[in-house]
């Protein structure tokens, strides 16, 4: 049951390679879903895996999933709870999205999000198939082995069933946690808690938000009009502020959505999370570790591997995308570590001072 690495050299990395995932492949997979006979649970699913993944915990990224959902009109889902957390784009038809006990109406290219253990569910009151991507931390989970699901008709969750709800104390009476020890040790911040600090943590309420696309759009003509030159992207994070310094959609991943301008050319950069594009307008290519990618409208691509140097590259027309990087999660673990431009140092964003772009330089020269 031991391995003797003493002296051992790191390992070499597994790099998975990027992919492109073809808007055509991707449409022909979608008119599949429609046709095939209705499942009991009510989800037309198409899991979009990359090569390199082995089970457990199948994804487009190591840690990430993304999967085509479809509803055809008329049809819903039973009831679904989960400790993975999801955010998801329309990319055609409309639907109801019910989210612990919310509900949303969702139109093409809105983004939302669905927080761990909330129940979901998803309805098609309209006359066309409802068609998403979804995106989750369920390949984590499942490869630590700790994915827990549990499927459901009705409004209470089968593991619920036979369980009473907690409630806190009444008022005046002390909170258990409050008696348990908490003390310092030494003068630079460590302490000793009681066992009641584990599994009574301070609660930071996670709520399912929706960001309806004509808002999102109405704000991208201004990043579309900061002046050529700039050497950052060219986006805005669709922020949900239970993520704090994270700066997520969820727990575990930042959604952007960018417009470029016709013939815009990044920077190359690199960084520990790794992205996922779904690109809703224009055409161009990416190069990720040397290897050009041409993609297009429509067109799904893992567009940076983990620390793969990689740039995003327009044609002749605005491109926008939806960008999905595990971004959030690797704060958490303190591993996401970032390089803007290839003459700068190596940092751990959220333990170190992060970078500059050159937006203030070009407002002042305007």
């Amino acid at each position: 049951m031991f391995v003797d690495v003493s002296g051992a050299a790191p390992r070499q990395q597994n790099m998975w390679p990027s992919v492109v995932i073809a808007k055509e492949d991707i449409d022909r997979e979608i008119e599949r879903l429609i046709d095939a006979p209705r499942p009991a649970n009510g989800r037309r699913a198409s899991l979009i895996v990359h090569p390199e993944a082995t089970a457990p915990g199948l994804g487009l990224a190591p840690g990430t999933d993304v999967t085509i959902n479809v509803v055809n009109p008329g049809e819903s889902t039973l009831n679904l709870r989960k400790n993975s957390n999801m955010l998801e784009i329309c990319i055609s038809g409309e639907g109801v999205a019910k989210v612990g006990g919310r509900s949303f109406s969702i139109g093409k290219w809105d983004v939302w999000n669905t927080p761990s253990m909330q129940i979901h569910s998803y309805r098609n009151e309209g006359k066309t198939p409802w068609v998403r991507l979804s995106y989750s931390n369920a390949p984590l989970l499942e490869k630590l082995e700790v994915h827990f699901v549990e499927e459901f008709e009705g409004e209470v969750a089968p593991s619920d069933a036979n369980t009473t709800r907690r409630e806190g104390p009444p008022s005046g009476v002390a909170r258990a946690r409050d008696l348990a020890l908490n003390a310092p040790v030494g003068t630079e911040g460590a302490r000793l808690l009681g066992y009641e600090w584990l599994i009574d943590i301070d609660v930071l309420e996670s709520k399912a938000l929706h960001w309806p696309y004509a808002s999102v759009a109405a704000h991208l003509p201004s990043v579309e009009d900061i002046a050529k030159g700039y050497n950052g992207r060219r986006l805005f994070v669709l922020y949900n502020p239970a993520t704090e310094r994270r700066i997520g959609t969820t727990h575990s991943f930042f959604a952007t959505i960018s417009s470029s301008p016709p013939d815009n050319h990044h920077v190359p950069h690199r960084h520990s999370s790794s992205a996922i594009n779904y690109y809703l307008r224009g055409e161009g290519y990416s190069k990720v570790n040397g290897v050009r990618l041409d993609w297009k409208a429509g067109d799904l691509i893992l567009s940076a591997p983990g620390w793969a140097m990689h740039s995003h590259h327009t044609k002749n027309s605005t491109t926008s995308s939806l960008t999905v990087q595990d971004h959030p999660l690797q704060i958490a673990m303190e591993s996401l570590i970032w390089q803007e431009r290839m003459q700068e140092p190596i940092l751990a964003l959220g333990s170190q001072g992060g970078f500059e772009s050159n937006r203030a330089q070009l407002a002042a020269t305007r």
